[in-house]
């Protein structure tokens, strides 16, 4: 599981978003980046922590914030997820788990008994200066925005 912390360096990442376009850390130096990760697009907790980031977007902006979703889902999935619930942000498709794994959220998961690995829902604040500012692991879906612009 993840191992990185408040105060340390954000990963270096890049990635394609549902729209095939790229994505990379130094793309938001000089703004506050919420990177968060979530297990499956259009499933009840990712629908609800999505929507919450979206009916807060305007707070984020005003506070010189960008969103960035993050799942192992392909581009289709991810643009199907986004039209649907109109997220302002971009979904990057991470279906070779190199963001997700540079963030160490990926690893086993236990759900009615069973176990295999997966995402592990967390969300990554970044500073200007490209620092992690705060990891959230617990993260509550419906009530995600508030936990970040505490």
């Amino acid at each position: 599981m993840t191992t990185l912390k408040k105060g340390d360096k954000a990963p270096d990442f890049s990635g394609f978003d549902q729209d095939n376009k790229f994505h990379q850390l130094e793309d938001y130096a000089g703004k506050k980046l919420v990177v968060f990760f979530y297990p499956k697009a259009d499933t009840p907790g990712c629908t609800a922590e999505a929507c919450d980031l979206r009916d807060n977007f305007e707070r984020f902006k005003a506070n010189n914030y960008e969103l960035l979703g993050v799942s192992a889902d392909s581009a289709k999935a991810q643009a199907k997820f986004k039209t649907k619930f109109n997220f302002p942000f971009p979904l990057l498709a991470d279906v070779e788990k190199s963001v997700i794994n540079a963030f160490g959220v990926w690893g086993p998961k236990k759900f009615m008994g069973r176990e295999y690995d997966g995402i592990h829902r967390t969300t990554f604040v970044i500073n200007e200066e490209g620092i992690i500012e705060d990891v959230i692991s617990d993260v509550k879906t419906k009530a995600h925005a508030a936990q970040i612009l505490k």
